[in-house]
C-alpha cells in the first residue's frame, strides 16, 4: 500500500480519535497530519503484527501527548462531532452532550480513553483491546463500566 493509500484508507479514522482526544478541530486535523507524516517516515519498520489502523492510531497518539506535555494546546469543548452519526449512544443535544464531555472529563484512565475511542472514534472492541495490548473482552468491560460511571454521576449529579 502506497501513502496516498493509506492516507484516503485511514485519515477519517485516525481524525476521529485524536479528535476524541483533544476536542478541537483544528488540533486534530494537524495532529492527524504529523501522525501520518511520521507514518510515512517509518512506514518500511511497519512489520503488519498489529492492524494498521491501531498503528496509526498509535502514532497519532504519541503525537498528542507530546503536543499535551508541551502544553501546545488547549482541550476544548467541540463545536461539532465528527461527522458519521452511528454512536452508540445518541447525544440528543447540545446541554445532554455538554454534560456527557464534562462527565468524560472526570473520568480516571482507562475509563476515559476507552469510551472516547469507541464512541467518538468508532473503534472495535477489538482494536480498542489491540491498541491497550489487552483483550477484547477487557475493552467492553471497561467501556461498559466506563458508560455506568458516566450515567452515574449524570443521574445523581
Amino acid at each position: 500500500m502506497d501513502f496516498d493509500e493509506l492516507y484516503n484508507a485511514y485519515a477519517k479514522d485516525v481524525y476521529r480519535y485524536v479528535f476524541s482526544l483533544c476536542r478541537n478541530r483544528h488540533t486534530a486535523e494537524d495532529i492527524t497530519s504529523e501522525a501520518f507524516l511520521s507514518a510515512l517516515k517509518s512506514l518500511d519498520k511497519f512489520k503488519g503484527g498489529c492492524n494498521i489502523r491501531v498503528w496509526l492510531c498509535q502514532i497519532a497518539k504519541n503525537a498528542f501527548l507530546n503536543r499535551a506535555k508541551k502544553g501546545k494546546f488547549s482541550a476544548e469543548m467541540p463545536d461539532e462531532l465528527p461527522s458519521g452519526e452511528n454512536f452508540e449512544i445518541r447525544l440528543l443535544d447540545k446541554a445532554q452532550a455538554f454534560e456527557i464531555h464534562k462527565t468524560l472529563r472526570l473520568l480516571d484512565e482507562p475509563y476515559k480513553e476507552v469510551f472516547s475511542l469507541r464512541i467518538f472514534a468508532e473503534l472495535s472492541f477489538a482494536e480498542i483491546g489491540e491498541l491497550f495490548q489487552k483483550s477484547e473482552s477487557w475493552a467492553r468491560v471497561t467501556f461498559h463500566r466506563a458508560k455506568n460511571k458516566i450515567r452515574e454521576v449524570i443521574e445523581n449529579g
